[in-house]
């Protein structure tokens, strides 16, 4: 497919999302993506994430509602979960990764998208989801404790949330390697080297590639 043509079904998803029409959405992704031979890692970043992208560009300048920004991710949402039953997947390589979103952070989609990537590489997943709290991020650690957690968060607002995430993990597990990533650390730049954290993933396949490289897989 030609960067003209994933342009294009970006724009028809993009319409798709802000019309709240689940089953245009879903259509597009499978019988205008997948069917024709687009590899579902590219309909992850090139369309759904781009297209997320343009949505909170769009609520950030009030062109649509806090509502119709709702309506709009709940659509990626339903995408995400119908698309994950077509996850290429690699052999198990023994390793477990927890993947969360910060307290109060509840854009979820960036960090469930992170969630299939990883496992699509052969990680087993424990995602969290949105808004967990950082005591009961420690104890689910204490409880199930990764070889890796991967934190995420969208809106810079939360950033401070982070930090007591990365505290409250280091409280109970010391030496378990960290990795960040988001949205939000666009406007942050840096802010990994002075938290100390073992990586920023940039996007879900740098998180991929350096968590295969921080656990050796």
């Amino acid at each position: 497919m030609t960067e003209d043509a994933l342009t294009q079904l970006r724009t028809r998803y993009l319409a798709a999302q802000l019309a709240g029409n689940r089953q245009e959405a879903l259509r597009l992704l499978v019988d205008d993506g997948l069917l024709r031979g687009i590899p579902l890692q590219l309909i992850h970043l090139e369309v759904i994430q781009q297209a997320q992208y343009e949505i909170g560009r769009m609520w950030q300048e009030n062109v649509i509602s806090v509502a119709q920004e709702h309506l709009a991710t709940a659509v990626s949402q339903l995408a995400l979960a119908h698309l994950y039953r077509h996850l290429p997947r690699d052999p198990p390589n023994g390793k477990v990764v927890m993947v969360s979103c910060v307290e109060g952070e509840l854009h979820e989609v960036g960090a469930r998208m992170a969630s299939d990537f990883l496992e699509m590489a052969g990680f087993d997943v424990r995602f969290l989801g949105a808004n967990v709290p950082p005591e009961h991020l420690a104890r689910m650690l204490r409880e199930q404790t990764p070889h890796l957690l991967a934190l995420s968060v969208t809106m810079s607002y939360h950033l401070p949330a982070l930090r007591r995430a990365v505290e409250a993990a280091r409280e109970v597990a010391p030496h378990l390697p960290i990795a960040v990533g988001g949205h939000a650390f666009r406007w942050a730049p840096g802010l990994e080297k002075e938290l100390d954290v073992t990586f920023h993933g940039k996007d879900a396949r740098e998180l991929v590639s350096s968590a295969c490289r921080t656990l050796g897989v």
